[in-house]
């Protein structure tokens, strides 16, 4: 429920004092927002009435509160049946509205797994990222791509399991290079059979389960036998396993004994800025760590600090049986009956005070204490360079959001543009933006013409979304890889749409187009260079080639999507298993769109009526 404004004074005190007449003592979720109804903050509560009377009257609020209150022009209510559901809704509040009063998560990335598929007789073993959509089991989260990869590698040459395709595995008339270097067992080609197959798929899924010691025994046994045998090659090969095998259970770091399953999150605060370390203990085995930065202002106390981040941090994924955490929250109780609500089973949280769990938490604080540090001396350093890039530049303010923009083609084929952004924490690389060039009217290669349209899309954007400037989305400063002539091109577009108060660099390779030599272009001002050992100069430098890192990535990922597709890729109700079906039965997409009904109907998987779709889709393409 919305409760209508109150008729009362401007801000402050007054205005949330008229609210409580309309209150009851419902649980629920509120929101307090500014005179031009930006939400400033949002808060769940067991009782609103109780809760919103404390914001009514003048009383010991920290300073950040009451400038929250003198801020507030209006608030919003829901009312919900449990406070459990008040506090579910509140985090998911806070990630989408993002207020400025809040704690707020701001690096909310996924985490890969490990998934064993089990849609195939012969099942591949593959890191996955995103919904789990796809049938089969997953082991995760991993901290990163890197623990995943490495864990992976060593897993193929221990259980030898495929990680091609399924269209690459019916197509194969021989085993690949992975099975000439003892990384695959090669089903695709006979050389294992269904059933033994199926046991390496089992020891793998046991490994990754914890269950670890009956697979070296088995494969300690295997080995023996196999030299009394006088089968010295298969010893070998053994060996080489069981090598692997304790190589990646080296690999995982510290692997807890009594704690099975669990995220150890410790938060460690110095100077008003905060980290958060979370460990991912799976199966006794670690499997990685992450740091997070949460945007606080330093004067909440940890229980709120780390109360904001679990619930965040939890929205959008699922939690381990048990969270271990260096500080405990205000609501321990709720915040598990949330989180098993969510996850369909129990959630303990846990703040120990000796043994093994914490111990746990001792090394996730300091490394939580350590990232900080960095965190802090990098930021010092980057705020340097900014405030040189603004005397360099002669800018009117030093810049807090920079946006960095590059094309990349091939004679004008598989054009992108790209947009990387840098401020005063480094490159955010959740803002990172890539366009696919549209314009058909373009000539191909014309760099211009493509920079014109990115910019173009680029603000109409930012007018249609944030035309006030309020939400820091728009840019203090331009950095166009170019010259001159691009420069202009776009300082005609910015021109046009009204916003030709944001400065703008355009960055040329200069003479001999050596790294050093760069040549600095501005609108109504000559072109500038900057000594070679200067720090504004490499922190340019990174941006051009961070931008540019971007756009060629972006390019190549467009053109191998366009070399792998087919004509089939367009036909209706033709996905992914259709698509393989097809391929399998005739050989080639040209072979599909030259069959006839009868034959297409001969397709496992595909109907009469589909065989009819795709027969007309061709016969009436040409």
């Amino acid at each position: 429920m919305i409760d209508p404004a109150p008729q009362t004074a401007s801000t402050g005190y007054d205005v949330i004092h008229g609210y409580l007449r309309s209150l009851d003592s419902s649980p629920g979720v509120y929101r307090m927002l500014d005179a031009d109804s930006r939400v400033l903050y949002v808060g769940k509560a067991r009782n609103l009435k109780a809760r919103v009377s404390n914001y009514a009257r003048p009383g010991p609020h920290s300073p950040r509160i009451a400038r929250m209150i003198s801020e507030t022009a209006s608030m919003m209510f829901l009312t919900t049946r449990t406070e459990t559901e008040a506090l579910l809704l509140e985090q998911n509040l806070i990630k989408q509205l993002k207020p400025r009063y809040n704690v707020l998560l701001r690096d909310d990335k996924s985490f890969p797994n490990i998934l064993v598929t089990k849609d195939h007789d012969f099942p591949m073993i593959r890191k996955h990222r995103g919904a789990k959509s796809q049938k089969g089991e997953y082991y995760g989260p991993f901290a990163g791509a890197g623990a995943v990869n490495r864990t992976l590698s060593q897993l193929q040459r221990v259980f030898l399991l495929r990680n091609c395709s399924d269209s690459d595995f019916e197509t194969r008339t021989r085993p690949c290079l992975q099975y000439q270097i003892k990384r695959c067992s090669g089903p695709c080609c006979g050389m294992i059979s269904k059933p033994d197959y199926a046991q390496s798929v089992k020891e793998a899924e046991n490994f990754l389960q914890g269950r670890t010691k009956g697979i070296q025994e088995a494969l300690a046994a295997q080995m023996q036998a196999a030299s009394d045998d006088m089968l010295f090659e298969r010893a070998a090969a053994l060996r080489d396993r069981i090598k692997a095998l304790t190589q990646v259970q080296s690999a995982q770091g510290i692997n807890p004994q009594n704690t099975a399953e669990a995220d150890v999150i410790a938060l460690h605060t110095d100077g008003g800025q905060a980290c958060v370390q979370v460990f991912f203990i799976r199966a006794n085995q670690n499997w990685g760590n992450h740091d997070y930065y949460p945007r606080i202002s330093g004067e909440e106390d940890m229980a709120e600090v780390m109360e904001a981040f679990v619930g965040q941090f939890y929205a959008g994924r699922e939690p381990p049986r048990m969270l271990i955490l260096s500080h405990g929250l205000d609501n321990d109780d709720l915040m598990a009956a949330a989180l098993a609500e969510k996850a369909g089973r129990k959630v303990e949280i846990l703040v120990p005070q000796r043994g093994e769990k914490a111990e746990l938490v001792q090394n996730a604080l300091r490394n939580a204490r350590e990232s900080l540090a960095r965190k802090m001396s990098e930021t010092a350093t980057q705020s340097r360079l900014l405030k040189g890039l603004a005397e360099a530049f002669d800018l009117p303010k030093v810049p807090q959001r920079i946006e960095v923009y590059d094309n990349s083609h091939i004679q004008g084929a598989h054009a992108v543009g790209a947009m990387v952004v840098a401020g005063p924490d480094g490159f955010d690389k959740n803002q990172y933006r890539k366009f696919n060039i549209r314009g058909d009217d373009l000539t191909p290669g014309d760099d211009f013409g493509m920079m014109k349209e990115v910019l173009k899309r680029r603000f109409h954007r930012l007018i249609k979304e944030d035309p006030d400037r309020n939400l820091g989305t728009w840019p203090d400063l331009l950095l166009i890889d170019g010259g001159q002539g691009q420069v202009s091109a776009v300082r005609q577009i910015m021109d046009d749409m009204g916003v030709s108060d944001i400065p703008m660099i355009g960055v040329a390779k200069g003479l001999d187009r050596d790294a050093g030599k760069e040549e600095f272009h501005r609108t109504g001002k000559p072109v500038m260079a900057l000594r070679h050992n200067d720090p504004v100069l490499y922190f340019v430098q990174r941006m051009r080639d961070e931008v540019h890192r971007f756009a060629i990535g972006t390019h190549r990922a467009k053109r191998s999507k366009a070399i792998g597709a087919t004509p089939l890729d367009d036909v209706p109700g033709v996905g992914a298993m259709r698509k393989r079906a097809l391929l399998a039965h005739f050989g080639s997409a040209k072979a599909v769109a030259r069959a006839n009904l009868a034959d297409l109907k001969a397709v496992d998987g595909v109907s009469a009526n589909m065989a009819q779709v795709i027969y007309d889709y061709f016969h009436e393409q040409g």
